[in-house]
C-alpha cells in the first residue's frame, strides 16, 4: 500500500481521466486499501470493476471518473446504468485515497460522477453503503449532497452489519 503520492509536485495541477488504463488497476486497490473500510474481498471487486472495464470498454457499464495530480491517482468514482431499468444508475464506488482526504476531492468527485449521469440521461443515483458505526461519516456525506436512505436491510453484509441503500433523483436537483 502506497502512503504517500508519487511523481507530484506543490505545483502539479489536477487533472481528471475518463478512461482507465492498465496502470488504474493497482492505483484503485491502493486508494481502496488506504481507507482502511473495506475487507479483502471487496478491494478485490474495487480492482475487478477496473479490469472489466478494460477489457470490454463501456459495454462492461462500469464507467470511471478518475482524479490525478502527475503519476498519482488520488481518488476515483465508479457508476453505471442498471439494467432494465430507463434512467437509473449506481453509484458503485467513491474512494479518496487517505492522504488526500478532507479537501473537498469527494464532493468533486461525487458532483462530476452526477454530471455525467444527468448528461447520460440519469435521472436516478442509488447508492449502497455500510450501517456500521464506521461509515456514519460516509452516510452523513451522501446526506448532506441530497441523498436519502431509501432502505435499510438489517444483516445484509454480516450479522450487524445492515446495508443503507441511498437515492437522490437528478430531475429535481440543480446541475
Amino acid at each position: 500500500m502506497t502512503d504517500e503520492p508519487r511523481a507530484t509536485g506543490p505545483g502539479q495541477p489536477r487533472v481528471f481521466r475518463y478512461e482507465v488504463l492498465p496502470t488504474d488497476v493497482r492505483a484503485v486497490r491502493e486508494i481502496v486499501e488506504s481507507t482502511g473500510f473495506f475487507r479483502a474481498d471487496e478491494i478485490d471487486v474495487a480492482e475487478e470493476l477496473v479490469q472489466d472495464r478494460l477489457a470490454e470498454g463501456p459495454e462492461s457499464g462500469y464507467h470511471f471518473v478518475l482524479a490525478q495530480r502527475g503519476e498519482f491517482v488520488e481518488g476515483y468514482a465508479c457508476y453505471g446504468h442498471i439494467a432494465c431499468t430507463l434512467a437509473s444508475y449506481d453509484l458503485y464506488w467513491i474512494a479518496v485515497h487517505r492522504c488526500c482526504q478532507g479537501q473537498g476531492l469527494g464532493r468533486v468527485l461525487l458532483a462530476e460522477a452526477e454530471r455525467l449521469i444527468r448528461q447520460s440521461g440519469g435521472q436516478r443515483i442509488y447508492v449502497e453503503t455500510s450501517g456500521r458505526p464506521q461509515y456514519a461519516p460516509t452516510r452523513a456525506f451522501y446526506e448532506h449532497f441530497g441523498y436519502r436512505a431509501e432502505a435499510v436491510l438489517a444483516d445484509f453484509y454480516a450479522p450487524g452489519d445492515d446495508k443503507v441503500v441511498y437515492v437522490k433523483s437528478l430531475t429535481s436537483s440543480r446541475p
